[in-house]
């Protein structure tokens, strides 16, 4: 695998968290598997499948 500086503007993805109202957060999640499309390096899908499977672990932990 190559090096991609690049994708570190992309990954680790982007997480945001807020007050809405009536003591509900908003969690928002950047899909890294899409944001991965934006830099061309398929060699590091691997990695943004296995970010974005932790990630939906969270979000759904959060739900909970």
């Amino acid at each position: 695998m190559s090096a991609a500086p690049e994708v570190g503007l992309l990954l680790p993805c982007n997480v945001t968290v807020s007050y809405v109202e009536d003591q509900v957060t908003e969690v928002s999640i950047v899909d890294p598997l899409s944001m991965l499309g934006i830099v061309q390096h398929p060699d590091l899908e691997p990695v943004a499948a296995e970010a974005r499977a932790r990630l939906d672990r969270v979000a759904q932990a959060l739900k909970a």
